[in-house]
């Protein structure tokens, strides 16, 4: 990690924006400056439709950091949805410029800009390279090989593409609010040393994001990035769905979903009546807990049939040994994720706990985006500019962010 970095991190999410200001402190961890989150408008389904709107929503929580901390915030890191990345899978040999001094950091850092030579699809740019392992000339693996006597070493990497178009919308938001855009990082990629525990991080895992109006999907085999993509399915389809079987308003249908959240009827316990206080057809209008569950049950299994035939699609289904899912749009429906071993036949397994006592599930990936910027091999520099300007163009800001991250 880069010690004394301070990083400035916005997940731009469909139903809210959250901000984390972390420092690298002597010890190597992440410690919060301030937090900020605020309702998002402007997108929707994880499309934006609105610039001026998410524009203002992202310069509320900018203003609330800097009005916390007393600082202006000029630059930051961002999520970006799996929707518009495409991952490229890239292997560079090189050989040591001197193999009796050991393999250089110029070396290494050859080999990197090396690596995000390809052919770039029509309508895409890099964003990120990914490390996944260096592989010596003998055949050992190894995560840093500076200072390793080897005639040579082959790098294999992941190339991080996303869409131009996108791109350009969220550069003019954030030029809107005159903030710098120093890197955008998949939302699954930034989650991931955060949600997968130590044993998962080297299995072939599929980390699944569902949050209030998007399912974010993230491939790994072990450190390799196999595979991303979100679909515009989430917890708020569950909600629109009792509001809408039941006849009642969208607030009374959240509230019966928290209370109920139950994703398989056969696990309930006491059929209770429900008084339903907004139902159009007749007032006070009494159901069972388990049509509500029912209703449930029917969104949760579908949501995961969606994510079935995605990775079905791709071809990689089979390669999978787990599934790990997080987000608050479904981690209050108890029993999902036996839902999802039922339709994926994966075994699934709720993230672990160790989240929420280090922050609140608001800020949760936010926080992970700070940590994965912070602890990027290679780097030199991760900083956000809390006093600095810059009059950079978006894209040769991004490229000369890359080469920034490793050694010159």
């Amino acid at each position: 990690m880069a010690i004394g970095d301070i990083i400035v991190a916005i997940d731009i999410g469909a139903s809210k924006i959250s901000l984390v200001v972390g420092e690298v402190n002597n010890f190597n961890q992440i410690e919060v400056i301030c937090n900020t989150s605020k309702k998002s408008n402007g997108i929707q389904k994880g499309k934006i439709v609105n610039e001026q709107q998410l524009s203002e929503s992202i310069s509320y929580v900018i203003k609330e950091a800097e009005k916390e901390m007393n600082m202006k915030i000029n630059s930051a890191y961002i999520t970006i949805p799996g929707k518009y990345v495409t991952i490229v899978q890239n292997s560079v040999t090189k050989e040591a410029k001197d193999k009796y001094s050991g393999i250089s950091a110029r070396d290494v850092s050859s080999s990197l800009m090396q690596a995000k030579d390809i052919d770039i699809p029509e309508g895409k740019q890099i964003i990120d390279i990914v490390i996944n392992e260096f592989v010596l000339e003998d055949g050992k693996k190894v995560d840093d090989p500076i200072g390793t006597f080897s005639g040579k070493f082959t790098l294999n990497a992941q190339i991080i593409l996303a869409e131009k178009d996108y791109m350009r919308a969220i550069t003019n938001i954030f030029k809107k609010v005159d903030v710098d855009i120093d890197g955008m990082v998949p939302i699954t990629l930034a989650e991931k040393n955060l949600v997968l525990d130590s044993m998962e991080q080297k299995d072939y895992v599929m980390l699944l994001d569902i949050g209030a109006e998007t399912m974010n999907i993230g491939v790994f085999d072990g450190d390799r990035y196999v595979y991303t993509n979100s679909i515009p399915v989430g917890g708020n389809n569950i909600t629109n769905d009792i509001a809408v079987v039941l006849g009642i308003s969208i607030d009374e249908a959240e509230r019966l979903k928290r209370q109920y959240g139950l994703a398989l009827k056969s696990y309930i316990d006491n059929d209770t009546d429900v008084v339903l206080n907004t139902a159009k057809d007749e007032n006070n209008k009494i159901v069972k807990s388990s049509e509500i569950v029912e209703i449930i049950e029917a969104r949760v299994e579908q949501m995961f049939e969606i994510v079935n035939q995605d990775v079905s699609n791709q071809g990689i289904k089979q390669n999978i040994n787990t599934v790990v899912i997080t987000g608050q749009g479904i981690t209050s429906i108890s029993k999902s994720d036996i839902v999802g071993k039922i339709t994926l036949n994966i075994p699934v397994k709720m993230a672990n706990n160790k989240i929420a006592s280090i922050i609140k599930p608001n800020y949760a990936t936010a926080y992970a985006l700070v940590r994965y910027i912070a602890s990027r091999p290679f780097a030199k520099n991760v900083s956000s500019s809390l006093d600095i300007n810059s009059d950079k163009g978006f894209f040769k800001n991004i490229i000369e962010k890359v080469k920034e991250f490793f050694y010159s």
